[in-house]
């Protein structure tokens, strides 16, 4: 059998393989369609942001090992997953988990720091899927886990399930791909991920599930993929920097210079734990902020958005 580095490994060069022959296959029906050239640099941006991790994964820098052994010494059970009922629930579990985590990595500036270079591409495609950030690892994901294993999920089986949602959801990065008909309404799919990744004040904060849509359902964050609204990629301020180092901490860099400039602890506390984009005198970029200022733009014309 294949230890589990070289499993990884393989997955890691098939991922690579299939996004780069996509990225040829696009490149070239631009081309010869006369449409915007294809972008080559987010998909050396991308390999750049995989070849970083792979490298910070060499030091021994993790909350997850501290954590996840504080968890299962203090668990309150100890599950044996030795039935089809018990894995759905583990399952089920983990996806409320994931769900919980990347509502947080939108909605709170300490893990948007790090998720923000998953979508800083101004293109979405394959490669994109495997841009994840170099400290994606220090920003604390882990507590959201952690339950699982306080539970009594023991934590290898918990970062194997959370290692499957992420490998299913590499196929969903792509703008070719149709909606999916009765699909659409359970699992997460390219046309809900592409609202996922769009910055249109009208998607933002939206479709958060990994592979199921069904809590973003419940929860009311889910919003369908219109025709009327073409998806545009990226960041609400697009990152337009091809300096690695760039995309990767602008908005650590950001982050440190608002809580040094703030006035006050409180107002630094809230930088860190208020969304992005949210400022003390209420003329930031939050989504709620965006959207208002576009309510406003409709009823008032467009000198609103000044």
């Amino acid at each position: 059998m294949l230890s589990t580095g070289k499993l990884a490994s393989y997955v890691t060069l098939f991922i690579v393989a299939a996004s780069l022959i996509e990225a040829a296959v696009l490149s070239l029906r631009k081309h010869c369609d006369g449409q915007v050239p294809f972008d080559w640099s987010e998909v050396w941006l991308s390999l750049a942001d995989l070849v970083g991790r792979k490298l910070f994964a060499i030091l021994p820098i993790s909350l997850a090992t501290p954590v996840f052994h504080f968890a299962w010494a203090h668990r309150l059970f100890t599950f044996t997953i030795d039935n089809v009922v018990l894995v759905l629930l583990v399952f089920i579990g983990q996806e409320f988990c994931y769900y919980c985590y990347h509502r947080a990595s939108h909605r709170m500036r300490l893990f948007w720091a790090s998720h923000a270079v998953h979508h800083s591409p101004n293109q979405l495609t394959l490669s994109s899927a495997y841009r994840l950030g170099w400290t994606s690892k220090l920003a604390g994901p882990v507590v959201f886990f952690a339950p699982l294993v306080w539970l009594g999920v023991r934590p290898e089986i918990a970062i194997g399930i959370l290692s499957f949602n992420l490998l299913y959801q590499f196929w969903l990065h792509n703008t070719w791909m149709p909606k999916l008909g009765w699909l659409e309404y359970v699992f997460n799919t390219p046309s809900a991920h592409r609202v996922h990744h769009a910055s249109n004040v009208d998607y933002l904060d939206a479709n958060y599930g990994g592979v199921l849509i069904v809590f973003d359902r419940l929860f009311g964050t889910y919003v369908e993929e219109r025709a009327d609204e073409p998806c545009r990629y990226g960041l609400v301020t697009p990152t337009l920097s091809r300096n690695p180092l760039v995309i990767e901490f602008e908005h650590w860099a950001t982050l440190a210079r608002d809580i040094a400039a703030a006035p006050d602890l409180w107002t630094a506390v809230r930088h860190v734990i208020l969304p992005p984009g949210w400022t003390a005198d209420g003329k930031g970029k939050t989504t709620e902020a965006l959207r208002r200022r576009t309510m406003d733009a409709a009823v008032d014309g467009p000198g609103a958005l000044g």
